[in-house]
């Protein structure tokens, strides 16, 4: 039973990520018949800490020794929590809690001190799309997940950036007490108690121009017929090139095929439109060359774990959808 929580610090936390779990587990909302959490936060480096707001500080009277009773330890994000060092007994502390069989969850960029701890070894889990790489390049034993919102791996927990917190913090007291408990204090924060898709749809991929010496003037073409139905040796002929040679060449230097390629600048070209213009699905699908909105559909759910309609609305509120 999830009954103490603790949020462990680090000198440059960031504010946000800590009020998101002041937020859900830090209120006293008995007066709505919902639990109430005992609740602290502790530091691992002394009883006052900056955060990354210049000017602000925090201030706590608990030390690691409090995460010793806890059900549940929250690691929010910090300043340069990717690159820097962590206190060992920090590090021991955490796997203290895991081995007693209590849960750790992470927000952002806090994953990077369950890394250091050991405890992302052989486990799928969650990180700001940003910090994909340099997770992956630390901890090559752990199985990032690049476009969720949040992985549960009982019983650690990590979650994306900023507001993913949120979602994994509501998905533990959805696990713990129900969806009626979780639902209640997500209408009290005016959130979303559950959200469709993964950060996918929040990320920009723009195009690595730069490193196409031999197919940048097809892909400029390519951006500008996305509603046109084209092959491989059409693409190879504008290139100068056989087939086989400009499909070696367009992987060589994008990092995926033509095909691979072409989908992913149409379901780009359908976020702008989704998200600047009121036109109709059967519209976008037709301009991106997805064809239906039937096809629409499946690439978006596919590519970005969410539906058009849902992507309008989260970007342009409910009465745009």
């Amino acid at each position: 039973m999830l009954t103490n929580v603790a949020a462990v610090l680090l000198d440059g936390v960031h504010p946000f990520e800590l009020g998101v779990v002041c937020e859900v587990f830090g209120l006293d909302r008995s007066d709505e018949g919902l639990p109430v959490y005992d609740f602290a936060v502790a530091s691992a480096e002394g009883p006052d800490l900056g955060t990354h707001v210049p000017g602000l500080t925090v201030s706590t009277p608990y030390g690691l020794d409090r995460l010793d009773e806890a059900d549940l330890v929250v690691v929010p994000a910090g300043n340069t929590y990717a690159v820097r060092g962590y206190p060992p007994e920090l590090l021991t502390a955490l796997r203290k809690v895991v081995d007693r069989g209590s849960r750790v969850l992470s927000v952002c960029s806090g994953v990077f001190l369950l890394g250091a701890a050991g405890l992302l070894d052989g486990r799928r889990c969650a990180v700001h799309w940003q910090h994909v790489d340099e997770l992956s390049r630390q901890y090559p034993r752990a199985i990032v997940e690049p476009d969720v919102l949040y992985v549960d791996e009982d019983p650690v927990i990590t979650s994306a950036g900023t507001a993913a917190g949120i979602d994994a913090c509501l998905h533990i007291v959805r696990k713990e007490q129900g969806p009626e408990v979780a639902n209640t204090i997500a209408r009290r924060m005016v959130v979303p108690p559950h959200r469709d898709g993964g950060q996918a749809q929040y990320i920009e991929r723009p195009l690595p121009r730069s490193q196409c010496d031999t197919v940048g003037e097809v892909l400029v073409w390519m951006e500008r017929h996305l509603g046109e139905e084209v092959t491989v040796e059409q693409l190879a002929a504008r290139a100068h090139m056989s087939p086989r040679t400009f499909a070696r060449r367009f992987q060589q230097e994008t990092g995926t095929t033509p095909y691979r390629w072409l989908l992913r600048q149409r379901v780009l070209l359908a976020q702008e439109l989704l998200e600047a213009t009121d036109e109709t699905m059967d519209f976008i699908a037709d301009r991106t060359g997805l064809g239906t909105a039937a096809a629409l559909r499946h690439q978006f759910v596919r590519s970005l774990g969410t539906t058009p309609n849902a992507y309008r609305r989260t970007f342009r509120g409910p009465q745009a959808a």
